[in-house]
């Protein structure tokens, strides 16, 4: 999934973001979601969250539960 709908993604989810300074290298950071900051269902750029460490970010993939 590619994080671009809002229902996809939920908190304790697993996923891979982009910080707002990776933006231009593409480096994804890996985490588990704690809040959805994104009200709208869709986001082109991806849903924009908060993982448990803090780092906010947008959704580029929600990887498998492990």
């Amino acid at each position: 999934m590619n994080g671009q709908h809002r229902k996809e993604i939920r908190p304790g989810a697993h996923v891979e973001i982009i910080l707002k300074e990776d933006q231009r290298t593409g480096k994804r950071t890996a985490g588990i979601v704690k809040d959805i900051l994104t009200s709208a269902t869709h986001h082109s750029r991806g849903i924009k969250v908060r993982l448990d460490n803090g780092q906010i970010g947008r959704v580029q993939e929600v990887l498998p539960d492990k």
